[in-house]
């Protein structure tokens, strides 16, 4: 994969200075064929490299458990940037910056842009350096930009998968969001924490499109899940096992407010959250989902019953209404 950078002698220094003998691969999906050329690299430290097959969906996904039961001296993460503040194992992150050129995708979104004036940018951390360029060529064609930093994450304009916040921080100051990257899952995150119309321009397939009328299906999705859910008795509340993704006070607290509200809820745990797993539940009538959220609304097709977001919990409680979710988002706050 020539479009990433892999940081490999980077990685060499960093084995080398830990004495590390025993390390574990861990990547994304898109990444993974890499995986093989990587561990031979890595053997030539004279250590042992594993490599992990299990999905991984991000820094919150890290393969502790799996580097414990193996003995493991390091975890090289790559294509995410730190998000766990405290690991049990050591473990270094190579963000895999891409070396692609996005300028024919932004030159391409210009004509599709021109209705708007004040545009937003996000993007992935493969982007995040191309933003002070893609910024200037924006600014050349009459756009007031904004690049939002509301310090939660690593960099300005960053978007994860389920963290929105340098999004949100400046929803109400634009117009439209530019995304810069591959496919379309950032991207719907960013319309549906900012309520925003949201233009991908997709520098590996040189394409751009509006994510807007998918967006729409989905609210129309989620809306239906929450009536369901207010007609609801029994709850789940499903706590994930993953290193950053357990808010097992969280999900005591909704167990609570469920239980106030006349509803029975129970605690939940699990480390994938699946469909066929739910099956096995049928007197359970809504699962609640405080591991990631993005299984709430990218995977509610798949599932029998309504998995819903911390946030839409809140509006079968009511705690928060319908207006109030579309404005906060359907992704912890």
């Amino acid at each position: 994969m020539k479009n990433f950078d892999f940081e490999e002698e980077r990685v060499k220094q960093e084995i080398l200075k830990l004495g590390a003998k025993r390390v574990l691969i861990q990547l994304p999906e898109g990444l993974k064929p890499e995986a093989p050329r990587l561990a031979k690299a890595i053997e030539k430290c004279d250590v042992l490299p594993l490599i992990s097959a299990d999905p991984c969906y991000g820094a919150c996904d890290l393969a502790t458990k799996e580097a414990e039961s193996l003995g493991v001296d390091l975890i090289i993460h790559y294509g995410h940037s730190k998000l766990v503040k405290y690991e049990r194992v050591p473990t270094i992150y190579i963000e895999a910056r891409t070396t692609v050129n996005v300028n024919d995708a932004v030159q391409k979104a210009l004509p599709i842009l021109e209705e708007w004036r004040k545009i937003g940018l996000a993007t992935t951390i493969q982007h995040v350096q191309t933003l002070d360029s893609v910024r200037e060529t924006l600014l050349r064609s009459g756009k007031t930009v904004m690049i939002g930093d509301a310090g939660r994450l690593g960099y300005p304009g960053q978007v994860i998968g389920c963290d929105y916040s340098n999004a949100k921080s400046i929803a109400n100051d634009v117009e439209a969001f530019l995304f810069i990257g591959g496919g379309k899952f950032h991207a719907l995150g960013v319309a549906l924490s900012t309520s925003k119309p949201t233009i991908v321009a997709d520098p590996y397939e040189k394409r751009v499109f509006l994510v807007n009328e998918e967006a729409k299906r989905i609210l129309k999705q989620r809306w239906a899940s929450i009536e369901e859910a207010k007609k609801a008795k029994s709850f789940a509340i499903l706590v994930g096992l993953k290193s950053g993704q357990n808010r097992l006070e969280e999900a005591l607290s909704f167990k609570q407010m469920l239980e106030k509200s006349g509803r029975t809820a129970y605690l939940f745990t699990a480390r994938e959250v699946l469909p066929e797993t739910l099956m096995d539940f049928p007197t359970i009538d809504v699962y609640v989902n405080t591991a990631c959220p993005r299984i709430s609304l990218d995977d509610a097709s798949k599932f029998q019953k309504p998995v819903l977001t911390t946030n839409e919990t809140s509006v079968v409680i009511g705690k928060l209404s319908w207006e109030d979710l579309c404005k906060e988002g359907f992704f912890e706050s």
